[in-house]
């Protein structure tokens, strides 16, 4: 698997930019990922070094339109702690 088919997209939140000081980034990944290959994933994309991986599963929120209800997908969010020192450049200026 690519590491591109990974990593979905990088989640950009009030929480996600306050932790970025800290050194941590949060990304949206697939739900059939662990730990190590998102770590492998983020070192390949962005050229940092990764410390800590946490993974959470985040359950779909129940919808309704009217009488009809209907479920969002369940997904996958990680946190990457990196070393010090090294930063994502696509998240700077937030």
């Amino acid at each position: 698997m690519d590491a591109r088919d990974i990593i979905l997209k990088p989640l950009i939140s009030e929480k996600a930019v306050a932790k970025m000081g800290e050194g941590k980034y949060a990304f949206r990944v697939r739900l059939d990922a662990n730990r190590t290959q998102i770590k492998d994933a983020i070192q390949e994309i962005f050229k940092v070094a990764v410390t800590d991986v946490n993974t959470m599963r985040m359950h779909g929120k129940v919808r309704r339109q009217g009488k009809f209800s209907g479920r969002r997908s369940d997904w996958k969010k990680a946190v990457v702690q990196l070393k010090d020192g090294d930063s994502i450049k696509v998240f700077e200026g937030l």
